[in-house]
């Protein structure tokens, strides 16, 4: 019996992997866990052999809560993003699997039959050591988002970061706004701005980020405040709280 922990901060998302599951009597799940702090009690207790880890996480990630457990208590690690992205090669490198949201039956067949196979061929002590090599080498260098996974009225689709000129918060969303559409996103807008480029976007206002390359324009405004002008005509206004942050990536004063 292969004992499971399924962690990941959408409801939808674990039930899907619970009913996958549910058709092989080999695995038990023995616990489901929203966050990380959560996610890291139960490993500490349970000591499954196998969790479903969410890489993106609100507070604590996936990559924290790998961080946060002892390495003779660490399981084997199926990580589950939304994100493609410079990660998603370091798992293969490292021979861990991955599951890309959205994935199928077929997918998460494979994923299992990978499962199966390792406990045979690897020791903990193996596991944990790949698993640190894989932490090492996330953490060397930056890695942001080139596209994101966009679901919309039944579709889901892949939207470039690049193809983004503004994003505008929404609550726990954030609207995406392109040159001819806009979409909304499940993220919020402070957790998505520390995974986009600082190269490419930077935060002008509690509420927005924008795309560099979208900007035409930049005016002066009231009390330090500057007024942005997008090259499609729209206006957005850049905090004086941000404001220093935004000279000193271009090395001068506004």
């Amino acid at each position: 019996m292969i004992t499971v922990i399924i962690i990941d901060d959408e409801p939808p998302a674990r039930m899907i992997i619970r009913k996958m599951l549910g058709d092989h009597n080999e695995f038990a799940i023995v616990a489901e866990c929203e966050n990380g702090p959560e996610a890291i009690a139960a490993i500490e207790q349970l000591r499954p052999d196998l969790i479903f880890l969410d890489v993106q996480m609100p507070e604590v990630d996936g990559f924290e809560v790998l961080k946060s457990v002892d390495s003779d208590k660490m399981p084997l690690v199926i990580f589950v993003t939304a994100y493609d992205k410079y990660a998603v090669r370091a798992f293969e490198v490292h021979a861990l699997d991955y599951l890309l949201k959205p994935f199928d039956r077929e997918r998460f067949e494979q994923t299992l039959d990978r499962a199966r196979d390792q406990p045979r061929e690897s020791n903990r002590t193996e596991l944990s050591e790949r698993i640190l090599r894989l932490l090492a080498s996330n953490s060397s260098r930056p890695q942001y988002l080139e596209r994101l996974i966009i679901k919309s009225d039944g579709r889901i689709f892949f939207v470039k970061t690049d193809e983004i000129e503004w994003i505008e918060a929404e609550g726990n969303y954030v609207s995406l706004n392109l040159k001819k559409t806009k979409y909304l996103f499940r993220e919020a807008i402070s957790s998505l701005e520390k995974q986009l480029d600082p190269k490419k976007f930077q935060r002008i206002h509690r509420s927005s980020i924008v795309n560099l390359d979208s900007i035409k324009e930049l005016h002066p405004w009231f009390r330090g405040d500057l007024k942005i002008i997008l090259r499609d005509g729209t206006e957005l206004r850049m905090s004086h709280r941000y404001r220093a942050n935004f000279e000193k990536h271009f090395g001068g004063s506004l």
